[in-house]
């Protein structure tokens, strides 16, 4: 059978199982070594490369969903482990968080994971770019504004050696990454970070939508009609906070460009780091150093000539 791809033969196979002989030329496994011995015995012949050995391989064809999910996970290891990178090469520690959108627990596990492991970095970086939204900025902002105001030290050890109170406070300087296809939650996650003094918004301009939907509007076919119907507001911005048909304008604007991008350059994460270190520069990040030995509050006793101790 002679086709242009192998992935003609897969169709309407994803989640199956699926056998493949497959030709591996240049392999040197037992598999490979015990087939060509089958074929010299069969054929009579000892010219390796004029047996064509194959090897059974069961494969389990992924969906073209399946397929942009690894992809995407691909490119976000990939970013996380760039960032860290720079990080390094700048001079400080780095925590890195992505969420593709802010919906349920898929989305506050992407932050757990990505957050409390470096909660004591110099600096976070916060990336919401893509983000298609959902609706936990809340809590996010919420542990964001935690601050330390008392800290714990073993006997001997240095300056904060236990952390800190608040559990997780992040002490160190932020950095929210957003573009054009930062949507909703995203958007408002960045707002709050701006107008509560969190951090810095490099990147692109927002999408620009900011009214929540409903989806209890159940048609008979099944289908479900939606239309906005909740606003937000505050005293500066008034309605849409100033994102619903704008979206947020960052500190830092910086487009990526396509090419670049395509070869794997990330420019809004870099400019993201020069941004922080910068800001490292200007206002670093330590602990505050202990007040040295205890003072002696023992009760004073006399000594033989009735002088205190």
């Amino acid at each position: 059978m002679n086709v242009p791809s192998i992935n003609m033969l897969l169709r309407g196979k994803a989640g199956e199982s699926v056998r493949l002989e497959v030709q591996r030329v240049t392999s040197k496994s037992k598999v490979t070594e015990l087939r060509r011995a089958k074929v010299r015995l069969l054929k009579g012949n000892d010219d390796d490369e004029d047996i064509p050995a194959t090897e059974p391989l069961v494969v389990v064809p992924l969906s073209s969903y399946e397929r942009d999910e690894l992809i995407y996970a691909a490119w976000e290891w990939k970013t996380r482990e760039r960032a860290k990178i720079l990080a390094a090469e700048s001079g400080f520690t780095l925590g890195y968080v992505h969420l593709q959108d802010m919906s349920g627990a898929p989305a506050t596990n992407a932050f757990a994971r990505g957050f409390y492991p470096d909660h004591d970095k110099q600096a976070l970086i916060v990336d919401v770019r893509h983000n298609a939204g959902g609706n936990i900025h809340s809590w996010l902002l919420d542990i964001l504004q935690r601050k330390a105001w008392m800290y714990w030290q073993f006997r001997g050890d240095t300056d904060g050696g236990l952390m800190w109170d608040e559990h997780f406070a992040f002490r160190g300087h932020l950095v929210v990454l957003i573009d054009e296809k930062t949507g909703s939650d995203g958007e408002i996650f960045a707002r709050g970070v701006s107008e509560l003094g969190l951090g810095k918004i490099v990147g692109k301009r927002s999408w620009g939508g900011s009214i929540g939907l409903k989806f209890d509007n159940n048609l008979v076919d099944g289908g479900i009609a939606t239309a906005p119907e909740i606003g937000v507001y505050n005293d500066k911005y008034g309605w849409g906070m100033g994102i619903e048909q704008m979206g947020v304008v960052p500190d830092v604007e910086v487009d990526n460009n396509p090419r670049d991008a395509y070869e794997g350059e990330d420019t809004q994460l870099e400019v993201a780091i020069s941004v922080l270190k910068e800001w490292l520069k200007n206002e670093e990040v330590v602990l505050p150093k202990n007040p040295g030995r205890p003072r002696n509050m023992s009760k004073k006793r006399k000594d033989s000539e009735g002088c205190l101790v």
